[in-house]
């Protein structure tokens, strides 16, 4: 594990070698910078080469880092990060079971607020009602940790406004546009390329915790997730931002996701949610359908027509509008 808290020598060496950048910097540099001895430095320099970033060693130069090295690690997504709250500790695990089981254990720590932790793979990553959730290197598997001070009710808006934040990020980043399918999945075409989670915890009437699972199809193989999927759960296609051959930067997608979650989070506080309904709403493949959604207590059929406050779905049927919190959703695209 790594954190973005505790400074190791490897964060120091990429810091340094960044403030270089685009010239060489010299391993006597480095070493008198740091304190160590050159034979330090040239076994920390491997082993930053071993967990994936892109050094250029010269004799009588020194040391040149590749400037697009685009790894998740906590020193990387500080480096930049515009939020006040959200991301302030980053929790990174190169493999992990599911980055909501870590989050949830920090939840029990009452210090601990706007931690994000993020996984390059789990090997039990899940989904809404328990599903299993795939998640191979070259995705992006990440957890946040909020403690907010609103009604309870307005947790369930939490699916809808992190999809949304996450359509937002995505096609400011990376400029591809995303649909938005209720309550929480984020579609290229209409089939999936990210789905939300939320996890909370309610105590007399106050939110003791939140904690928003994101899993995004960043660069995998499509065909290999769906392998893997059981039949009942194959309600569509699977996609992947990124294309196999093709380039992306994660870090600065993450970056721009963090940003525009804690601007709606923070839109919440202060009782302004209608915006985040209209934002959603314009992007949305499920109002305006006629739709049947899976519930815990049966199957409701009817046309979507709206979002109330909560991000409860406003479903027209047989004349009347019910409001309906939760539930698996299908329509003809």
């Amino acid at each position: 594990m790594y954190t973005s808290f505790d400074q190791t020598t490897l964060d120091k060496i990429v810091t340094l070698l960044k403030s270089g950048q685009p010239e060489f910097l010299s391993g006597e540099k480095l070493s008198k910078t740091l304190g160590l001895s050159r034979a330090a430095v040239w076994k920390n320099i491997k082993k930053l080469k071993s967990i994936g970033y892109k050094i250029e060693s010269k004799q009588n130069a020194g040391y040149k880092l590749h400037p697009n090295t685009n790894l998740l690690f906590p020193w990387e997504i500080s480096d930049g990060l515009q939020t006040g709250i959200i991301g302030g500790k980053i929790y990174y695990f190169d493999v992990i079971d599911s980055t909501q089981n870590f989050a949830l254990e920090l939840s029990q720590k009452p210090h601990e607020n706007g931690s994000v932790v993020i996984a390059e793979r789990q090997t039990q990553g899940r989904g809404r009602l328990n599903r299993k959730w795939v998640s191979p290197k070259g995705g992006i598997w990440l957890s946040i940790l909020l403690r907010p001070n609103f009604e309870p009710s307005y947790t369930s808006l939490f699916p809808m406004l992190t999809s949304l934040a996450l359509s937002v990020a995505i096609e400011k980043t990376l400029k591809i546009k995303t649909g938005l399918k209720w309550p929480n999945d984020v579609t290229i075409n209409g089939d999936k390329v990210a789905g939300i989670l939320i996890d909370a915890s309610i105590e007399s009437n106050k939110i003791d915790y939140l904690v928003i699972g994101v899993g995004i199809n960043f660069k995998i193989k499509p065909d290999k997730i769906t392998s893997q999927i059981k039949t009942g759960q194959k309600k569509y296609g699977i996609a992947t931002l990124v294309k196999q051959g093709k380039t992306g930067n994660p870090v600065k997608l993450v970056q721009q996701f963090l940003l525009e979650l804690e601007l709606h989070y923070n839109n919440v506080i202060s009782g302004s949610t209608g915006n985040i309904r209209k934002e959603w709403m314009k992007r949305s493949l499920t109002i305006g359908k006629s739709v049947t959604i899976t519930t815990t207590s049966g199957t409701i059929k009817g046309k979507a027509v709206g979002i109330d406050k909560t991000g409860a779905l406003l479903l027209s049927s047989r004349g009347k509008v019910q409001r309906v919190l939760a539930g698996d959703i299908s329509y003809k695209k």
